[in-house]
């Protein structure tokens, strides 16, 4: 739990310290909303690390287990509704897809909560399906990223304006803490059953990527099939009013700011046992009818869902109470002062730490240093993932500022991504893809993306347009940088080979 602790402090400590030198500068807060914002900050590490101590005792190994049962059964028909089912039930508890629906709803009223949020989970379960379909065949998971980012593109341009951006940010946001764990241990339990070969290793990593693809889909689809009035989007102030932000920084008190805190204590309570109710019930069926565990097992797994449970609330009330307000009044304030230069610092140095603070990626580091025997260094996929993140939420905020397409930016990261997969070796490939996945977490759907609205709301653009799409950048980013990374590690590797 120390180390744990200690990996969380560094990882969410820069983004505090640089929330605070701000409030002393050119975004100014009351002392209750900097004392509020430093607890709540407190409350966000110490919950990500008991998350992260959950997820490695319970959810991974549960989710391991599913996988490798699911595929031993040798039913194709029955590993394909099982892993829809899965898919769906998973996304329907993940906290940051009810956090995006909600702020897209209030950018855009047309647009039903529950009827995304289904849409969103049918995307992941279905191709979580074609993910396993794939495995059980072993068809390259290139030619299924390919195939279906080209037909991503044509619905893109297709469907109305808006939905572009939305569509590839509800991608990001569906990815998140519960998610992420759960589809990765299921990849590796699917791999388990095959034998031991460079292109099985690889099949320990990829379907987080693969399923990522789904709520695009079904996003772009949806945005095709509704009719109704246009939405003067244009007009509606998102997360926070500027009377509302002047009101805060001016007399906000530390006990108004608390008991703001408080006030969602409950709401941010119910919300995680919604999340975990469905993983719960799964495990007690498949445990009855799929696999048999040892009480010990079973207790093992049950200790490190409660702790995974505990820390998932802690992390949402201190993202809630003080990274969602602090990220709206930091981007309404320079957008304000017309501080468009800070603005896009700001995202380049945002973007290169909000990546440590996200839960799913250290899940996902840890289990690719595991499984390449510590051959892909934890520490120089962070610094990868890092670099990408950096420029591809600098290059939202420019699109924030300047207002241009959204197209403009995420065809030409794919255009590469996608070209890169026929150079780069299968293990990288997997592992870029899954990690763009990973790095859009809560994190990013709440600071991130309330710092965009924030911007574009003071700026006078059109939220809707301008700053949604920051989650599918911060997603499209590392399908590069990752690629990149393994063409240096295999030309580094060829060189050993030819100097032995």
């Amino acid at each position: 739990m120390l180390e744990k602790i200690k990996e969380t402090a560094v990882s969410i400590g820069p983004i505090a310290l640089i929330v605070l030198l701000l409030s002393f500068t050119v975004v100014p807060m009351s002392w209750g909303l900097r004392v509020s914002f430093m607890l709540c900050s407190v409350l966000t590490i110490f919950g990500l690390a008991l998350f992260l101590l959950g997820i490695d005792i319970g959810i991974l190994p549960m989710g391991e287990r599913v996988g490798s049962a699911l595929v031993s059964k040798r039913n194709l028909p029955f590993l394909i509704i099982a892993s829809f089912v899965i898919g769906f039930i998973i996304t329907i508890a993940e906290p940051g897809v009810h956090v995006f629906t909600t702020q897209v709803v209030s950018v855009d009223p047309r647009i039903n909560a529950t009827t995304l949020m289904f849409m969103i989970a049918g995307g992941i379960g279905f191709f979580i399906s074609l993910g396993f379909v794939r495995a059980v065949f072993q068809i390259p998971i290139r030619i299924f990223y390919i195939i279906f980012y080209v037909i991503a593109f044509v619905l893109a341009f297709l469907a109305p304006s808006e939905f572009f951006a939305i569509a590839f940010d509800a991608s990001g946001a569906s990815t998140g803490p519960l998610t992420v764990p759960f589809i990765i241990a299921l990849g590796i339990g699917v791999a388990s059953v095959r034998t031991s070969t460079a292109d099985s290793k690889a099949d320990n990593f990829g379907l987080t990527g693969l399923a990522a693809i789904g709520p695009i889909l079904a996003v772009l689809i949806m945005g095709m099939l509704m009719t109704g009035g246009e939405s003067n989007v244009s007009e509606v102030t998102v997360a926070v009013s500027e009377s509302e932000i002047a009101s805060t920084v001016a007399t906000g008190s530390f006990a108004m700011e608390i008991n703001k805190v408080i006030q969602m204590l409950p709401d941010t309570f119910m919300d995680v046992v919604k999340a975990f109710l469905p993983l719960i019930g799964m495990f007690i069926v498949f445990l009855i009818f799929l696999f048999k565990m040892t009480l010990r097992q079973v207790i093992k797994i049950s200790i490190g869902m409660i702790y995974a449970f505990l820390g998932l609330y802690l992390f949402l009330v201190g993202i809630n109470g003080g990274f969602i307000p602090a990220g709206t009044i930091i981007g309404e304030t320079l957008g304000n002062g017309n501080y468009k230069a800070l603005l896009v610092i700001l995202s380049l140095t945002f973007g290169a730490i909000v990546v440590l603070a996200e839960p799913a990626v250290w899940v996902l580091t840890k289990q690719v240093e595991e499984i390449s025997g510590g051959l892909i260094r934890r520490k120089v996929l962070l610094v990868a993932l890092s670099a990408g993140i950096s420029i591809g939420v600098g290059l939202a905020m420019v699109r924030v500022i300047f207002g241009f397409s959204i197209a403009y930016i995420l065809v030409p990261f794919f255009a590469v991504a996608l070209s890169l997969t026929f150079f780069c070796p299968k293990l990288f490939t997997a592992i870029a893809f899954d990690s763009g996945s990973v790095s859009s977490g809560p994190m990013t759907t709440s600071f991130i993306l309330s710092f965009a609205l924030g911007a574009s709301n003071a700026l006078g653009g059109n939220p809707l347009v301008d700053a949604f799409g920051v989650i599918g950048l911060v997603a499209a980013a590392p399908l590069v940088a990752i690629q990149i990374l393994g063409l240096i590690f295999a030309k580094k590797s060829a060189k050993q080979g030819k100097e032995k």
